[in-house]
């Protein structure tokens, strides 16, 4: 009661009209529980929106309102904590989006769109106004305080994983010298200027050699799984090649290359066969394998206070670019000979050529986002990938991406992202057929599309996740 008694100051008399919603909807949560109290949150929505927008007109055009809330603002109570929505909540969402702002403009302070029209401002208004970050403001602060990582952290970093790799790469060719292999190497985000908040985590590529008569690639689309985006490998001319002709038909599981089994096959090499404490003596770390993990991850302190995160990811690149690797479904006990095609290398690409061609902020706005992301629990399921291809498909639409739009650019990556989860399909912008939020629940997509919903009317909370 007493947050809803503050808001309330400074605007002229209402007869109590006002407060009476206002304590409806603060303590709908006690009557109708939290889905009916966010249910009669959307649907008061538009009423409120327009009474408060009535009734807050100042008395004198110098005067401003005390409280600082701007008039399109829902509830503070909306954004507190994700909700689930319901199908009925999800075409009222749907529909509530239309109302929403699209421009950074509507989030500039009430008192400086209202001194700029009338040409003849106050001194004192003016200084005040300013004080009060901008939405484009408060996104630059953000990035350079949370999301940009110095550039000595990234250098260790990329020494720890150089020496990892390098050990790696001894150990397998003098143990397995028959494992057919192509020259391993390092990727991800630490090598792509991507990675946010700490230079924590890489990738180690281990490409497989395959014998092009003994292996054929099959699209997840062409199987009875139906799913665009991960592939089978099955093993051919078992006729004229019986099992044991490839050094990989140890890892075949009804008649096809198992992603499960290769991982299989390099943990007990990695985690089992290597004395990872002898050499992490000499090279003065600490390393060890992660337990559990769904892929093989090795864990290296390389300072006392610094942690880096290396992936072991079995590859296959196919006769026509086409990359997969051995990264399970994430529904691995339906799909266990499903092998994920990796979009990353050409995605990233063309994010940067986009970028390069109109001196764009693509990647400072996805950078942006993976830190949100990374720092708001209730966004984590949001993968870099996801992100970046919504930023893809919103470059089909919107041509503006100058650093001075970031923050336009920013709310419409998040009214973009509602949208879409609201769908419940995201494309993959590289093959429209690939559904990228396949591997999300019902649940998971409903509190990711609410939680963004509600941070469209006060998108600021989300940089204060840090």
């Amino acid at each position: 009661m007493a947050g809803v008694s503050g808001e309330r100051k400074g605007k002229k008399d209402d007869n109590g009209i006002g407060t009476a919603i206002d304590f409806v909807l603060s303590n709908a949560k006690l009557v109708l529980g939290v889905g009916g109290a966010a249910m009669l949150g959307i649907a008061t929505l538009a009423v409120k929106r327009m009474y408060d927008r009535a009734i807050s007109a100042p008395t004198s055009p110098t005067k401003m309102d005390q409280s600082g809330k701007r008039s399109w603002e829902e509830p503070s109570w909306l954004g507190s904590s994700p909700r689930l929505l319901n199908c009925d909540m999800k075409s009222t969402v749907s529909r509530s989006l239309q109302t929403l702002p699209t421009s950074s403009h509507a989030f500039e302070p009430d008192c400086v769109r209202r001194v700029t029209g009338r040409g003849g401002p106050r001194k004192a208004e003016l200084q005040h106004a300013r004080m009060r970050l901008s939405l484009q403001e408060r996104l630059w602060a953000f990035y350079r305080q949370c999301v940009a990582i110095p550039a000595g952290e990234q250098a260790a970093a990329r020494r720890a994983a150089l020496d990892i790799c390098a050990e790696l790469r001894v150990f397998l060719h003098s143990k397995l010298p028959d494992m057919p292999l192509r020259e391993m190497y390092l990727s991800g985000s630490l090598y792509d200027d991507l990675q946010v908040v700490t230079a924590d985590h890489a990738q180690l590529m281990v490409p497989l050699v395959l014998e092009k008569n003994l292996w054929s690639p099959v699209p997840g689309e062409d199987t009875i799984m139906n799913v665009p985006g991960f592939w089978l490998v099955r093993r051919e001319n078992l006729e004229y090649f019986p099992r044991g002709s490839s050094y990989w038909d140890r890892c075949v599981v009804g008649g096809y290359l198992s992603p499960k089994s290769v991982l299989e096959v390099f943990e007990k090499l990695v985690a089992g066969s290597i004395n990872w404490p002898a050499i992490g003596s000499v090279l003065d770390y600490i390393i060890r394998p992660v337990v559990p993990s769904e892929t093989l991850t090795l864990e290296v302190q390389y300072e006392t206070d610094r942690r880096l995160y290396v992936d072991f990811l079995p590859l296959i690149v196919m006769e026509d670019g086409v990359s997969l690797i051995a990264k399970p479904h994430r529904w691995a006990e339906r799909h266990e000979n499903l092998w994920r095609q990796s979009f990353r290398v050409a995605e990233t690409a063309r994010l940067r050529t986009l970028d390069q061609e109109d001196g764009g902020c693509r990647c400072l706005c996805l950078k942006v986002g993976k830190a949100i992301c990374k720092l708001n629990p209730a966004l984590t399921h949001l993968s870099s990938s996801q992100l970046t291809n919504a930023l893809l498909l919103l470059s089909e639409t919107e041509h503006d991406w100058t650093q001075g739009a970031l923050a336009d650019r920013f709310l419409g990556l998040l009214r973009a992202l509602v949208g879409h989860l609201e769908a419940g399909r995201l494309p993959c912008a590289l093959n429209p057929k690939v559904n990228l939020f396949c591997e999300l629940t019902p649940q998971e997509v409903d509190e990711l599309g609410y939680t963004l919903y509600c941070a469209l009317s006060n998108p600021e909370s989300l940089l204060r996740t840090a």
